[in-house]
């Protein structure tokens, strides 16, 4: 067995485990589709690795109707296609290796408000260490959390994680776990007395244009 089918594996392990833990307690509809629930860390694979087959500033936090949704075989295939891409790149540990991600993208991703013309340099420099490795770990979180769908027509887009379009003061128990997954207990508090979550967030186009990664 290859190695993307044994993440493969893994990951529908994690999905059967958070439709527990997410929805237990909750009666509504389709809450089936939990499936991509935050993955921890020690999860994801040191190397190599698939999680699936196949400008923008973050807007405020929407109504509470907005849907957390986990089914990543849902996603568009476009989707599916550039968050492989990204999942891909990521796992190898190797930055420049997600250069021909956004290379082949239609346009570079955002990486902060302003226009900057190489990602990777200001990955590296964002780092703590200089390498950019830990932003190739924030880049895994997002992706492996809940996911939310916003906008119409050629404004629609899918966001991750669905933090960034909640309002962290309102979360459920099994969502304040989901989060201490991607922040630490540190950030986690401050952004809930905040209640907005300021932390790295991504977001691909329904024809799976990577729009931004950023915080």
């Amino acid at each position: 067995m290859n190695r993307k089918s044994l993440v493969m594996i893994a990951l529908g392990a994690l999905v059967a485990g958070a439709l527990v833990l997410v929805y237990a307690m909750s009666n509504a509809p389709n809450r089936r589709e939990v499936a991509f629930a935050g993955a921890a860390r020690s999860t994801i694979p040191a190397s190599g690795g698939s999680v699936a087959e196949t400008a923008a500033t973050p807007a405020a936090p929407p109504s509470e109707t907005t849907k957390v949704l986990y089914d990543f075989n849902a996603l568009p295939n476009p989707v599916k296609r550039m968050l492989q891409q990204i999942a891909d790149a990521a796992q190898s540990g190797d930055i420049e290796k997600m250069r021909p991600v956004f290379e082949s993208n239609e346009l570079k991703p955002m990486v902060t408000t302003a226009y900057v013309d190489d990602p990777i340099a200001f990955w590296r420099k964002a780092s703590a260490d200089g390498t950019g490795r830990d932003v190739l770990a924030a880049m895994l979180n997002v992706i492996t959390s809940g996911f939310v769908r916003k906008g119409q027509g050629k404004e629609e887009i899918f966001v991750w994680p669905y933090f960034a379009e909640t309002d962290l003061a309102k979360l459920t128990p099994a969502q304040e776990v989901e989060l201490y997954r991607i922040l630490s207990p540190e950030a986690a508090l401050q952004m809930k007395k905040a209640g907005k979550y300021s932390y790295y967030r991504l977001g691909i186009s329904p024809t799976g244009v990577w729009q931004y990664f950023m915080q």
